[in-house]
C-alpha cells in the first residue's frame, strides 16, 4: 500500500501552497542523495518526497488525489514525473528550491535531443529603486550544474565510455505500430539517451554532471520593474552527452522604498507641511532619487493636494529619454505640544477669523445643519 502523500511530507490535508513548498524543501535537502552518499534508504525517501510534492503542488492532481487517492492518479504512488532514476534525475527538483523555479525548456524526457540540453534556471534578484533609476552591474554567486571534472561529462569511468543502446540503436526512441499509426516513445532501456553507461563515474554516479557555483556579472538596465526577466544564454545547467547548456533567467523584484511609492514610471511622495506653510505658501524642498528639488507651495494648500515635478520620476525600460514624474502629495501636520503662548495666539486667530478663511469647514457645517433639520422635521 503506497504511503499517503500528506503523511510523506508531514503536512495537514488543508496545507497551503507556501507551507507545502517549505515542507518539501526541508525534507528534500535532508534526504538528497548528494548529502547521503551510498544511503539507499535516503534515496528511496527522496523519491517518495518528490513524488508526493509533484502531485500535491498541482491543483488538478491534488483534487483528484484528495477524492480518489492513489488509484485516481493511476500510478500506485510510484514513478511520479521528474523524480525517476534516468539521466538528469535528482537535479531539477532540488535546484528548483535553490533558484525559486525551473523553466520547462531543458531536461525533458520526450526524446534524445530534448534530454541533451541543460536545464533553464531561474534566479530571483531583489533590487532597490535607486538601481531602477540608475541601472547597475550586480555580481552574483549562483549555484549551477557543470560537466563532471572526473569524466569530462561522459558519465563513464576513465578508460571506458557510453555504449550505444541496442534496444533503440542509439536513436533514443522506440516506435510501435498501432493500426495505421506509428507511435514513438522514449526508449525505456536508455531513458531516451540513446546510450547506456556500463561503468558509471564514481564522482557523478554516471550523470556526467555535478553541482557547483559560479560568479556572474549581470547588467541591470534602468527602468526595470518587478517581473522583468533578464536572459543569460548558456548560463543554465550543463548539457548531457555534449548537448548545449540551458539558459539562466534573472527575475527582478523591486523592493519597497521608505520614501517613495512607485506607479509605473511615476513616483509618489507624501510630504508633511506645517499649518503656517500651507496657509501662507512658499518654497518647499522635497527629496528625489537624484538629490533634492524645490517647488512652489501655493497659499491656502489643503491636505491631499498633489503637485507634480516633471521628469523627476523613473526612466522607462528600453525607452531612452522617457522619464516619469515625481508627484508630491501634501499632508498638513496639526501642531502638538503647544505652549501657553501658542495656544493664546491660536485662540486669538480663531476669534478674528472670518467664514471665508475656512470655506470647506463652514460648507460642511452648513450641510450638517440642513441634514439634521430635515431629519427632525
Amino acid at each position: 500500500m503506497p504511503k499517503d502523500y500528506y503523511e510523506t511530507l508531514g503536512v495537514p490535508r488543508d496545507v497551503g501552497e507556501k507551507e507545502l513548498k517549505s515542507a518539501f524543501r526541508k525534507l528534500a535537502m535532508k534526504h538528497h542523495p548528494d548529502r547521503n552518499q551510498g544511503d539507499k534508504e535516503a534515496e528511496t525517501r527522496f523519491k517518495e518526497i518528490g513524488n508526493a510534492y509533484e502531485v500535491l503542488k498541482d491543483p488538478k492532481k491534488r483534487a483528484v488525489y484528495d477524492q480518489y487517492g492513489h488509484a485516481g492518479l493511476g500510478q500506485g504512488g510510484a514513478g511520479g514525473p521528474g523524480f525517476g532514476g534516468g539521466p538528469g534525475g535528482g537535479f531539477g527538483d532540488i535546484f528548483e528550491e535553490f533558484f525559486g523555479d525551473i523553466f520547462g525548456g531543458g531536461g525533458g524526457r520526450g526524446g534524445r535531443g530534448a534530454n541533451n540540453r541543460g536545464e533553464d534556471f531561474r534566479y530571483d534578484l531583489t533590487v532597490t529603486l535607486e538601481t531602477v533609476m540608475n541601472g547597475a552591474e550586480e555580481r552574483l554567486r549562483i549555484p549551477t550544474i557543470v560537466a563532471c571534472d572526473s569524466c569530462k561529462g561522459s558519465g563513464s569511468k576513465s578508460g571506458s565510455g557510453p555504449e550505444t543502446c541496442s534496444t533503440c540503436g542509439g536513436v533514443g526512441q522506440v516506435r510501435t505500430q498501432q493500426g495505421f499509426f506509428s507511435i514513438a516513445r522514449p526508449c525505456s532501456a536508455c531513458s531516451g539517451q540513446g546510450k547506456i553507461i556500463r561503468n558509471p563515474c564514481s564522482a557523478c554516479r554516471g550523470q556526467g554532471r555535478q553541482r557547483s557555483e559560479k560568479t556572474l556579472t549581470v547588467k541591470i538596465p534602468p527602468g526595470v520593474d518587478t517581473g522583468t526577466r533578464i536572459r543569460l544564454s548558456g548560463e543554465g545547467g550543463a548539457g548531457m552527452n555534449g548537448g548545449p547548456a540551458g539558459d539562466l533567467f534573472i527575475m527582478i523584484e523591486v523592493s519597497n522604498h521608505a520614501m517613495f511609492e512607485r506607479y509605473g514610471a511615476d513616483l509618489l511622495c507624501h510630504v508633511p507641511v506645517t499649518m503656517v506653510q500651507a496657509a501662507l505658501g512658499g518654497k518647499l524642498e522635497v527629496p528625489t532619487l537624484r538629490g533634492r528639488a524645490r517647488l512652489t507651495l501655493p497659499a491656502g494648500t489643503q491636505t491631499g493636494r498633489r503637485l507634480a515635478l516633471r521628469g523627476k520620476g523613473l526612466p522607462q525600460l528600453n525607452r531612452p529619454g522617457v522619464v516619469g514624474d515625481l508627484v508630491v502629495e501634501v499632508r498638513i501636520e496639526t501642531p502638538v505640544n503647544l505652549s501657553k503662548r501658542q495656544k493664546e495666539l491660536l485662540e486669538e486667530f480663531a476669534k478674528c477669523s472670518k467664514e471665508d478663511c475656512q470655506p470647506e469647514s463652514n460648507s460642511f457645517l452648513g450641510k450638517v445643519k440642513d441634514f439634521l433639520d430635515k431629519m427632525s422635521s
